[in-house]
């Protein structure tokens, strides 16, 4: 009986919660483990270079100091990976992901291949608020147009390149041509800027809308020999002080309801680089992700990698991110139909 008695006690006991195994600590589940960062656009652009400058600090302010690989996924202008964040990927906290500005935008635009709620995802936070950054319409160095008034000019037209929907290339490329009323002619499907200036060592493009510290980082002997040209600046509430003689895209939309309309678009310019993972994932290593990012932007080791490949640090947390996407879910219906009808959100 004794025996019995025993063995039925012991089988109750294995059956019984044990609340100090069930859930594994942050610090073991990572350490030894690899995270995957995926970019969601080709290599050698601002993306790629955030992602790579992210995989190489981030795991030191992770507890058990995981290894970080990225993996590159362009496709869609960024919907491939924005979708398999939040659909496919596992939510334990091993994969996460930097997504292109615009992407959470085609969701609340309606874009029915946006198959994700950008308020549900696990926000890490951004490098950048575009501080000091804005978003630049430029051109060869030997295109006619001297000016952002020469664009309007009759016979002179300007090729730009632009990605796939909520690439913010081609929604900037698209904007200048309808809404400021450009001499523009769009050619799509480019799989992210380096591509682009290739295109536009070839002539088969003349320009293309990049970031001011994306071009600088990405082509720098092109930048500082003056072999590109700034003619309009996006992103921005007044000029950037290093060009005060480019006109903003605000400043160029004199009608109120186009003006409000490049505000909407310009929303995602202040998350500029976003990092992110999977909703869902266990609330401790949510919280350790996003406090390691945290603590990885006043790294000054961080920040000195950062300033050598010309990353413009404005960062803002997990929450932060969130907030303007919520802003964004919240802007008046009128105004998203109308940006809408002049920036197709494609299906």
């Amino acid at each position: 009986m004794d025996r019995r008695r025993f063995l039925t006690g012991l089988t109750a006991a294995t059956t019984l919660p044990l609340p100090a195994l069930a859930q594994e600590s942050v610090e073991s589940f990572y350490k030894g483990k690899t995270i995957t960062l995926i970019v969601p656009t080709s290599p050698g652009g601002i993306n790629d270079i955030s992602g790579r400058l992210v995989s190489r600090h981030l795991g030191r302010f992770l507890p058990g100091n995981p290894n970080i690989v990225v993996q590159n996924l362009p496709g869609g202008g960024g919907l491939v990976a924005a979708n398999k964040l939040y659909n496919t990927v596992e939510r334990d906290g091993s994969v996460i992901s930097l997504i292109q500005r615009g992407t959470m935008q085609l969701q609340i635009q309606g874009n029915s291949n946006a198959k994700f709620d950008p308020q549900k995802y696990t926000w890490l936070g951004s490098l950048s608020s575009y501080a000091d950054d804005g978003y630049l319409l430029l051109v060869n160095d030997d295109h006619p147009a001297k000016s952002a008034a020469d664009l309007r000019k009759p016979g002179i037209v300007t090729k730009l390149g632009g990605d796939q929907p909520g690439s913010t290339n081609l929604t900037f490329a698209i904007i200048a041509k309808t809404v400021l009323g450009m001499n523009i002619d769009v050619v799509r499907g480019y799989p992210g800027a380096a591509p682009m200036f290739l295109a536009m060592e070839r002539r088969e493009l003349d320009g293309q809308v990049i970031g001011y510290n994306s071009v600088r980082a990405g082509q720098p002997s092109l930048w500082n020999n003056k072999k590109v040209r700034p003619l309009i600046q996006f992103g921005r509430i007044t000029r950037l002080p290093a060009l005060p003689d480019v006109p903003t895209g605000r400043e160029l939309a004199t009608d109120p309801r186009m003006r409000a309309l490049v505000e909407f678009a310009e929303l995602p310019f202040f998350m500029a680089l976003p990092f992110l993972a999977p909703p869902g994932v266990p609330a401790d290593r949510a919280a350790a992700l996003q406090k390691a990012f945290v603590d990885m932007v006043k790294d000054k080791d961080f920040q000195s990698d950062a300033e050598k490949v010309n990353i413009e640090l404005s960062p803002i947390d997990g929450k932060g991110v969130l907030d303007l996407v919520k802003r964004a879910a919240d802007t008046p219906k009128d105004v998203i139909a109308l940006y809408n009808e002049m920036v197709p959100v494609g299906h």
